[in-house]
C-alpha cells in the first residue's frame, strides 16, 4: 500500500487554519459550509443514502445551521485500498471513515486532535461509551460511537436442552457442555462437533481467555516484570484444554481452515453445537438465518466462563477522522453534534416512517424491513437515548448488555511505526504455533520453552522492552 503525504505548503496552510479555528468563542455557534464525507457503504446510488442525508441537512438547518452534505463515493470492496490511493492523489474529503491504514496518516499530523472538539459539543460528548472514552485518550484521532465489538457464545436451545446439561456458568460446567454435544440428535441431525471458531482461535479467546487468568494483553511474572500474555503460564494453560478439545473431537478440526461463512454454514446445518458471534446486530442475524433454516428453532445466549475477554482501548479500529487541511471543522462538528442528539438519533436509528417503521399517534411500530435499516454514523451510550423501538431482538439485546456487563479495559497501546516489522513477525509466529499446539503437532509440555524463545526472537523480545517503558 502507498503512504499517504502532504506537501510542506498543504501542512502549513492547514496549521495556519487550525491555529484560526482554535482562536473562535468555545460558545455554540450557528455553522455553515460545504462538506465532503467519504464512508464504506455511504453511496449516492443508494437512494436511502441521500434521503437520510437531505433529511439531516434539513435538521440541521432547523437547529440553525447552514450546512450542504456531499457523498464521495467509493466503492465497498477494497474500501481501505481505495480511499488511501484518494488520499494519495490529493482528494481530501472533510469527514473520513477509516477502515484501517490510519496509523501511518495519523504519525504524519494530518489527522486532527478529536478531544478538544468534542470537549466544545453539546451532544457528542455525552454519547461516547467508556471504551470510546478510554481510545481518544489513547490515540485522539479516529472517533466510532459504537456499543464494544464483544463476542457472545450462542446455541440451539432444543440441542441444550438435549445434551441434559445445564448452561455453564464456569470452566468445568463449559466443558461438561461441549462433551456431551458430539453425538446428541436434534430432529433428523446428529450433532458432530462441539465448538468452531473460524481461522484462528480468537472467538475461543474472546470467551475462555478470562477462564485461565488471562486477563490482559500485558501481565506480570512472577517476578514482577511484564511479559506479554501469549507467553504466560496462563495462555499455556489454556493452548492445552484447547489441544484437548481438538484430540477428543470436540473442537472442530477443520476450524483453522474454516472462515465465518463456513462457520455459520456448519452452525445451521448442526454440524456443530456452539458458535461465537459479535454481541448486537450478528448475533441477531445467527438467530434469524437458524429459524429459516431450521423452522421453530430458537437461539440460547451462553454466559461466559469467567467474563469476557478485555476490550482494547489503544485506539479504535475503525471510524471518522478529520483531516488538517479542511476549512470545514465547525460545520463537521455541527454534523456529528446533531446525529448524536435525539433528533439525530432518531432518524439515524428508526430508518424511514412508512418504510421501516409506521406512527399511529405517539406509538411506533417497526414494519417488516425495520430489520434492513442499519445506523450509518453513531448508536450512542444508553444512558443518554434509548430509541422508541429497539433494533434488536431480545437475544441480540441480551449478548448486547453481556458485553457491556463483562467490559474491562485492556492495556494494550499504539505501537510505534519503527516496531511495526516486530508486531507482524511475533503475531504471524503466534499464530502459527498456536494451530501447531492446538493439532497437537507441538505439545505445551514439551515444546513451550521453544515456542516462547521463539516468538521473543520473532519480535517478541523489542516489544517486551518497549512494553516495560511504556507501562511503567
Amino acid at each position: 500500500m502507498q503512504k499517504f503525504k502532504l506537501t510542506r505548503r498543504t501542512l502549513l496552510a492547514a496549521i495556519s487554519t487550525l491555529s484560526m479555528l482554535a482562536a473562535l468563542p468555545s460558545a455554540a455557534f450557528a455553522a455553515s459550509g460545504d462538506i465532503r464525507i467519504v464512508m464504506k457503504d455511504l453511496l449516492t446510488s443508494n437512494p436511502e443514502d441521500v434521503a437520510h442525508i437531505e433529511r439531516i441537512e434539513e435538521g440541521l438547518r432547523s437547529q440553525g445551521h447552514d450546512i450542504d452534505i456531499t457523498i464521495v463515493d467509493l466503492p465497498s470492496e477494497g474500501y481501505a485500498e481505495k480511499l488511501n490511493l484518494m488520499l494519495l492523489s490529493g482528494d481530501i474529503p472533510d469527514l473520513i471513515y477509516f477502515q484501517g491504514g490510519d496509523e501511518q496518516i495519523a504519525q504524519q499530523g494530518v489527522l486532527q486532535d478529536l478531544n478538544p472538539l468534542i470537549e466544545k459539543t453539546t451532544y457528542l460528548k455525552d454519547a461516547l461509551w467508556p471504551h470510546n472514552e478510554a481510545r481518544l485518550a489513547n490515540y485522539p484521532y479516529l472517533l466510532y460511537v459504537y456499543p464494544p465489538r464483544t463476542k457472545a457464545a450462542v446455541m440451539r436451545a432444543d440441542l441444550l436442552a438435549a445434551t441434559g446439561k445445564p448452561a455453564p456458568t464456569d470452566l468445568e460446567s463449559w466443558d461438561a457442555l461441549l462433551r456431551a454435544i458430539p453425538g446428541t440428535e436434534i430432529g433428523d441431525t446428529t450433532v458432530k462437533y462441539g465448538i468452531i471458531a473460524p481461522n484462528n482461535t480468537s472467538e475461543l479467546d474472546a470467551v475462555f481467555d478470562p477462564a485461565f487468568g488471562v486477563e490482559a494483553t500485558w501481565m506480570k511474572n512472577d517476578a514482577g516484570e511484564w511479559i506479554n500474555s501469549r507467553v504466560s503460564d496462563a495462555e499455556r494453560e489454556k493452548l492445552a484444554w484447547y489441544s484437548k478439545l481438538f484430540a477428543d473431537g470436540i473442537l472442530d478440526p477443520e476450524f483453522v481452515t474454516s472462515n465465518w461463512e463456513v462457520k455459520e454454514d456448519k452452525f445451521y446445518t448442526g454440524q456443530v453445537g456452539v458458535v461465537m458471534g459479535t454481541a448486537g446486530p450478528v448475533i441477531g442475524i445467527y438467530e434469524t438465518k437458524m429459524a429459516q433454516v431450521n423452522p421453530g428453532a430458537e437461539l440460547t445466549l451462553l454466559e461466559p466462563a469467567a467474563g469476557l475477554q478485555a476490550v482494547d482501548v489503544s485506539k479504535e479500529s475503525r471510524g471518522f477522522a478529520i483531516p488538517v487541511t479542511t476549512e470545514q471543522t465547525e460545520a463537521v462538528m455541527a454534523f456529528l453534534d446533531f446525529v448524536a442528539s435525539p433528533d439525530g438519533q432518531f432518524l439515524d436509528r428508526l430508518g424511514f416512517e412508512g418504510t421501516h417503521y409506521t406512527r399511529e399517534g405517539d406509538t411506533l411500530t417497526a414494519t417488516e424491513k425495520f430489520g434492513a435499516w442499519y445506523p450509518r454514523f453513531i448508536i450512542s451510550d444508553p444512558s443518554e437515548y434509548t430509541p422508541p423501538i429497539n433494533a434488536l431482538s431480545p437475544l441480540a439485546q441480551s449478548a448486547l448488555d453481556q458485553g457491556v456487563t463483562h467490559f474491562r479495559p485492556d492495556n494494550a497501546f499504539v505501537w510505534p511505526a519503527e516496531l511495526a516489522a516486530a508486531v507482524d513477525g511475533a503475531e504471524t509466529y503466534y499464530r502459527t504455533s498456536v494451530f501447531r499446539f492446538v493439532s497437537g503437532e507441538l505439545s505445551t509440555e514439551t515444546d513451550w520453552d521453544a515456542f516462547v524463545q521463539g516468538w521473543m526472537d520473532a519480535g517478541g523480545k523489542a516489544m517486551t522492552e518497549y512494553a516495560r517503558e511504556a507501562l511503567k
